[in-house]
């Protein structure tokens, strides 16, 4: 797919970050937008600053990208509103629990996993038969560079996102004879809110996150253009991207601990340390009693006062009130 004018792009998780720079970039190009978030407030503010803009129509939608019935009606309604969708961008996520594997809760997973992983899936499913219909589009599912490398403190997230690019990869071998390209992105270091309410959340964005979501969002749509399938971008994701190849799994793992070890509570990873010699020593307080039991750290969806970080409840069939802005053409 070359030109973007007047052609149906949905963009899930608008409201912001990557979302909002897709959208705007799309409507520099003419296209008609269908946009969604969880949040309506960061939507309301995506379609407002598109209203100057060279958009010939807005439908926007705020929903749970998690929720099949809610995404099914999203389709259904951007069907109608619009037509048959081109481009489906599956940006949706959210940054994950950010603790070890014996400090998060059940919830923290299924949280992560149904937004993140499901969220892709939903969305590719519902829009899937529009493209086909229109012989001719784009599904842009959004992994991460956490999809090539898993790192400490982001076993949901990267179990998600190592999801995204496995079922991204199945499909586009599947839609091998078909007129749909897959593209399946691995940004890094993107300057956008993921990290928010995350522990050290503040100082990972401040460390990390240093690339322009306009910038990524230009070549996205170049490499839609182009026909290219994996997109690896972003502020050290190249480095990245190598080090999933190029390194042993026990080196690459040593130089992501050292990378990130100033960032992880050591009081955590103290229930885990393997004792030191000046440790073993008799008399040395370094059993689980005093530390603390793996058993007793690890919490499930039951344990008093653990629940998903931000409050996550599932998601109900219950969506926003759908917009639909129009300009002539």
């Amino acid at each position: 797919m070359k030109n973007f004018a007047n052609k149906i792009i949905v963009i899930t998780g608008a409201g912001s970050g990557m979302g909002r720079a897709y959208a705007l970039e799309f409507a520099r190009l003419g296209a008609r937008l269908a946009l969604n978030d969880y949040d309506p407030v960061g939507l309301a503010e995506t379609v407002q600053l598109l209203e100057s803009s060279a958009a010939p129509a807005v439908f926007s939608q705020a929903f749970d990208v998690g929720n099949r019935e809610a995404m099914n009606a999203f389709a259904a309604a951007v069907q109608h509103e619009l037509g048959n969708a081109h481009v489906i961008i599956n940006n949706a996520g959210i940054g994950g629990g950010g603790q070890p594997v014996w400090a998060m809760s059940d919830n923290d997973y299924e949280r992560t996993l149904q937004i993140n992983f499901f969220g892709v899936v939903y969305g590719t499913r519902a829009f899937l038969p529009q493209l086909l219909a229109n012989g001719e589009g784009a599904i842009v599912n959004v992994s991460s560079v956490f999809g090539l490398v898993g790192t400490p403190n982001a076993s949901d997230y990267c179990a998600a996102k190592f999801a995204v690019r496995g079922f991204s990869e199945s499909l586009m071998v599947e839609l091998e004879e078909s007129p749909i390209s897959v593209h399946l992105v691995h940004p890094g270091g993107i300057r956008t809110n993921i990290a928010k309410g995350t522990p050290n959340g503040e100082a990972f964005t401040r460390k990390y996150l240093k690339t322009d979501p306009a910038d990524v969002a230009r070549e996205v749509i170049q490499c839609i253009r182009s026909g290219k399938q994996r997109i690896v971008l972003g502020h050290q994701s190249t480095q990245l991207w190598l080090a999933s190849w190029a390194l042993s799994l026990e080196r690459r793992n040593r130089m992501l601990y050292r990378m990130l070890k100033s960032m992880l509570d050591p009081r955590q990873y103290d229930l885990v340390r393997r004792p030191t010699a000046e440790s073993a020593r008799p008399g040395t307080d370094n059993n689980e009693a005093a530390r603390g039991t793996i058993e007793s750290a690890i919490p499930t969806r039951s344990s008093p006062g653990k629940t998903a970080t931000s409050g996550w409840t599932p998601a109900s069939p219950a969506t926003g009130t759908p917009t639909t802005r129009t300009r002539p053409a």
